[in-house]
């Protein structure tokens, strides 16, 4: 799909405004079949919410992609042919991608690796010794640049090809001990981030970044991580978006082995070398985008009033799908999804992945 460079602008200047997140993102595009004409239409939405957040002035955009001209980065936003088919299968994608070094990484075969950041010796060596393998055997190896085992799986796969996927803005070098990694990524592979050029990574931003990671990869292997760690966070998702999950077992007097060895017990795919993984690999099996299904077929320019409060008094902290709400206000979907939109740009109502909605 070609887009206009104002339709580009517009997306980018979406995927910037306050609270609209992917989700919302996806249903405005749905709803208005535009950026364009979601930006148009935004304002009045915004003002008949009284929320008091407005769309990010085009002087903004025009900084934003400025400061990524300015370092070589490279600006894919969805609906292009160059964004990649497996995070658009994420539900949902990630509205737009900044890149450095060579994208067309992102639309090969990759598989993720990820683990412990103070990682012991032996983790880091089965690390980068599984990564050399995967690449070899025609695979983009991505993980997040962090310390230990990322930084080990970057550096086996930096001669065949490696993602490495960003909290912060794609000039953000985090760890600062890593920026000769950093550097040697961008020359020889590709470096991600969905955060403006310049942003500085904050914790919240960490969990969007493995998303990312695991939205690009047909699996995930884990090599070494303890219960509660960012890598098991990775695996969850991986696993919820559809893809494998693969662990590699450790000693049990090992606290980072407590991490593989539950994900085994819960199920993961056993992996001790490359063999595992092309075996899996080797069952016939895909992933897809999401179909052209859209929840705002048919809906009114104009959504009734009293509609959106009786859907905003069937809401509750418990997340509940939009037909089950649509079946209790005895309304179309289409009217109810154009319901829930405007209590999500008031504030009123979290849109979630999956059709579902809470308070």
């Amino acid at each position: 799909m070609s887009l206009t460079r104002a339709e580009r602008f517009a997306r980018l200047r979406l995927a910037r405004t306050d609270r609209i997140g992917p989700v919302a993102f996806r249903q405005l595009l749905d709803r208005f079949r535009s950026a364009e004409r979601a930006v148009e239409a935004l304002p009045d939405l915004i003002r008949k919410g009284g929320s008091g957040h407005a769309l990010p002035s085009p002087n903004r955009i025009e900084d934003e992609i400025a400061a990524g001209d300015r370092i070589g980065a490279r600006l894919i936003v969805l609906g292009e042919a160059d964004y990649p088919e497996m995070l658009a299968a994420v539900d949902p994608p990630p509205p737009v991608l900044w890149t450095r070094g060579d994208a067309a990484l992102l639309t090969q075969p990759c598989i993720a690796i990820v683990g412990a950041r103070i990682a012991s010796a032996g983790g880091q060596r089965i690390a980068r010794g599984l990564a050399q393998q995967l690449g070899q055997a025609g695979h983009v190896v991505v993980s997040g640049l962090a310390r230990g085992i990322d930084g080990a799986a970057h550096t086996g796969a930096l001669p065949t090809g490696t993602v490495a996927v960003l909290g912060g803005g794609v000039d953000d070098v985090y760890p600062p001990d890593n920026a000769a990694l950093y550097e040697q990524i961008v020359e020889q592979g590709c470096i991600v981030s969905e955060s403006p050029v310049g942003h500085r990574a904050q914790a919240k931003d960490f969990p969007r970044r493995n998303r990312i990671i695991s939205g690009l990869s047909r699996g995930v292997v884990v090599v070494e991580a303890e219960i509660k760690s960012g890598s098991l966070i990775t695996a969850r998702l991986a696993a919820e978006q559809g893809r494998d999950v693969f662990a590699v077992p450790g000693s049990p007097l090992d606290p980072r082995a407590k991490g593989p060895n539950e994900l085994l017990r819960q199920g993961a795919i056993l992996c001790e070398g490359l063999d595992d993984i092309e075996r899996e690999f080797g069952r016939a099996r895909s992933v897809r985008e999401p179909g052209p299904d859209n929840p705002f077929e048919g809906a009114p320019d104009g959504v009734d009033e009293a509609l959106i409060e009786r859907v905003a008094a069937l809401l509750s902290p418990t997340p509940t799908p939009r037909d089950e709400l649509a079946r209790a206000a005895d309304a179309p979907i289409s009217a109810v999804a154009a319901a829930l939109l405007e209590l999500a740009l008031s504030g009123r109502a979290t849109l979630l992945p999956g059709g579902m909605a809470s308070l």
